[in-house]
Parts: structure tokens; sequence; C-alpha cells
């Protein structure tokens, strides 16, 4: 027996009150997904990426959990790097895909998902994409229409030209307290 599973239009996703709660809502082919509850080195390794980025550059602005709209999807990256010229004047979902987007897998989080939400928004304007793994100490990226590189180590990690170099080892210490 095939179950159907109802799904829903981004303006119904929208209109929804509980969208904004923490974890955050996606809406991800037409189906309404909550994110995972991330885990104390998730969270650490977050703040502490989105501080470094932007710390280092005026040119783009990290944001952690920021709403993309990018129809007929809404998904919101762990971090979602964005030109400053692109960014809106008032409060409210992104519209677009962000210039790169960063996602942390958490230990029970489906890799297949996060890959579908980065090849959507890589699809929709995003130069750079970071998949962080912490439990396998790598970073798999995506640029363009290349098929992922996976790095480890002192590999160096691609940043759009923004940062110093920065490899695995460095981002993995992001776990740590600081």
């Amino acid at each position: 027996m095939v179950q159907s599973i109802a799904t829903v239009s981004l303006e119904e996703f929208l209109a929804q009150p509980n969208i904004e709660s923490s974890p955050a809502w996606e809406l991800m082919a037409g189906r309404a997904v909550q994110k995972t509850m991330p885990t104390l080195f998730h969270s650490r390794l977050q703040n502490n990426l989105v501080n470094y980025i932007n710390d280092r550059t005026d040119r783009f602005e990290a944001v952690p959990e920021l709403r993309c709209l990018v129809p007929p999807h809404s998904p919101v990256p762990d971090i979602a790097i964005v030109a400053c010229d692109r960014l809106p004047d008032e409060d409210g979902p992104f519209d677009g895909a962000p210039d790169w987007l960063i996602e942390i897998r958490s230990p029970n989080q489906s890799t297949l998902d996060l890959q579908n939400k980065i090849l959507l928004c890589l699809s929709n304007g995003t130069q750079l994409a970071w998949l962080i793994d912490l439990s396998r100490q790598q970073v798999w990226v995506w640029q363009g229409d290349n098929l992922p590189l996976v790095c480890s180590g002192a590999d160096i990690l691609p940043t759009l030209s923004i940062l110093p170099e920065l490899t695995v080892d460095a981002v993995m210490a992001m776990t740590r307290r600081q």
C-alpha cells in the first residue's frame, strides 16, 4: 500500500505561525520539515564560523539560520553567506539562494537531505557550498557544476576569495570553546 504525503505550497507554508520556531521549519519538495536540533559542537561551530567570517570581510555577511525563498522551496541553511548589497532592507525572508552556504551535519541527520538542499541552492545561484561532517572530520565542497571535493586535515577550503586560507583542521578546531 502506497501512502501519500500531503504537499503544501510556499504561500501556505509561509502563512504558518510556527515556521520560525527553534529549530526552524523548511519547505523542501512540497514537504514541511523541521530542522534537527543542533548539538553543542554544531552550535559552537556555527557561532564561531559566523563570527570568523564576519570579522574578516565587509563585502559579505554570514547569517545563521537565514530563511531563503527559492520558489517553490524555503531552505534555511545553517549559515548563509550573502553579499551585503543583496541583503534586504527590511526584516523577513531572503529572496533567493545565498552566495555561499554552509551546512553542519548533526549525528542523526540525513546526508542525502542536506545534499539535496545544497544542490537546490547551487542550481539557483549559490556559488559555493560546504557540508561539514564533524564525525568524519571532513568538509564536502561544491563549486559551480563540479562534483564535490572531500577535504580533510590540512586541506585548504575555498571561500569565495573573501577569507585568508582556512583548513579543515582549523574549522574542526572551532568546535572547541574559543
